[in-house]
């Protein structure tokens, strides 16, 4: 089966108010999840996985992430790779922008016929 193309423009997408300090825009492929968030400093991402990989790029800003390996700051320009199935929490340092991809394995094989 043959994927249709799809082109969206960023400031058309509806913004998704997820809590007073979070605020988030995404677009969902097939396998892949796109998501710019907006975190005001103090924001808390409360502990949670994903079952595809997850690779967080700070735009601006910087998050304080804790992972099972220990805390590491991810600051402007640095990427955070998260693999599958580990739990993680950030918090936001300051007023922050986040570009992140997300794997989304057992979608694509869903979809597979």
């Amino acid at each position: 089966m043959t994927r249709r193309t799809s082109l969206s423009r960023w400031d058309e997408l509806p913004l998704d108010k997820v809590t007073e300090m979070v605020a988030r825009k995404r677009v969902a492929g097939r396998t892949f999840t796109l998501t710019q968030s907006y975190l005001k400093k103090g924001a808390l991402v409360p502990r949670h996985a994903h079952e595809g990989e997850q690779m967080i790029y700070v735009l601006q800003g910087a998050l304080r992430a804790e992972l099972p390996s220990g805390e590491v700051t991810v600051h402007e320009g640095e990427v955070l790779q998260v693999p599958a199935g580990t739990p993680h929490q950030a918090e936001a340092l300051d007023d922050t922008f986040v570009l992140d991809v997300t794997h989304a394995p057992a979608a694509a094989g869903a979809r597979q016929s």
